[in-house]
């Protein structure tokens, strides 16, 4: 429980061994919930390695035809780019999230969100000649 009442993940990053403390979003509250009863004491959750893990994205990934290679990595990826930082979520934030000691490893995931940045502004220009034309 965090000083404002909400739940945080507190945990000690495995590379650099720094604590870390996140915000936990509904969504994570409620695959929490779903094993409160497990019985491990180490973990708050049932995991399997990371080998494993992208073994089971493949398989959900050929079901749904997905073409991409689906790895951990991947979703990581997607987690700083198209969750966080393509939802106005700061670098600095993400970098934080992502446990990067160095803000300019994060800056390679934001390459990808210049993309939305370019489209947002785009719309901004569009709306900005709407108003321009009907004034």
């Amino acid at each position: 429980m965090g000083i404002d009442g909400m739940l945080w993940l507190s945990i000690y990053r495995e590379k650099s061994d720094e604590p870390v403390k996140i915000p936990l979003l509904d969504k994570a509250k409620s695959i929490l919930k779903k094993y409160e009863n497990f019985e491990d004491s180490n973990r708050l959750l049932p995991v399997c390695s990371n080998q494993k893990m992208n073994t089971y994205l493949k398989e959900i990934a050929n079901k749904c035809e997905i073409d991409i290679k689906v790895t951990c990595h991947i979703a990581r990826h997607t987690f700083a780019t198209t969750v966080t930082l393509s939802n106005g979520v700061p670098i600095a934030t993400v970098s934080k999230m992502l446990g990067h000691a160095k803000l300019s490893t994060t800056q390679i995931y934001a390459n990808v969100v210049e993309r939305k940045l370019r489209d947002d502004m785009n719309n901004l220009q569009d709306t900005l000649n709407r108003n321009q034309i009907s004034a």
